[in-house]
């Protein structure tokens, strides 16, 4: 999906239509909807509003379109609420583990498929927002001066 598309369904999805979202948004629904016309070459969304649109509807699939398309994923991390450094260290080798015997299964016949490579992409993905936790582990530690 392209970030044009992904605006557009965005606004429309909302529950309720454009009406209340552009409400939240403080403009008329008319030039929110403008703003989202994929067929429309002005007035359109700025990068602040689509940050105030994806705030306000919990829905972020602008961000993943604009990241897919400069080929990235974008995974959210949240911080860390409980646990501890080693905890998340540990975490994190067992996700790495479980990519490994992806890698290794899906390899035993000499190709990957499809479903292999989604799995495969899927626990990269959980890899990488496991590393992320233990950052934000030794951040949380060293502001706690401890582990």
């Amino acid at each position: 999906m392209n970030v044009t598309d992904a605006a557009y369904d965005t606004v429309h999805e909302y529950p309720g239509g454009s009406e209340p979202l552009a409400q939240r948004m403080g403009m008329s629904s008319a030039t929110l909807r403008g703003k989202v016309n994929p067929n429309n070459d002005r007035n359109l969304l700025s990068l602040q509003e689509a940050d105030a649109l994806m705030g306000k509807t919990g829905d972020y699939r602008i961000l993943h379109a604009m990241a897919a398309e400069h080929g990235f994923v974008v995974q959210r991390v949240d911080a860390p609420k409980s646990g501890n450094l080693i905890g998340a260290l540990l975490a994190a080798a067992s996700a790495k583990g479980e990519l490994s015997q992806l890698i290794a299964d899906a390899l035993a016949d000499g190709k990957v498929s499809a479903n292999e490579a989604d799995d495969i992409g899927r626990a990269c993905a959980a890899v990488q927002a496991w590393i992320a936790q233990v950052g934000q582990h030794a951040d949380a530690a060293s502001e706690r001066g401890g582990a």
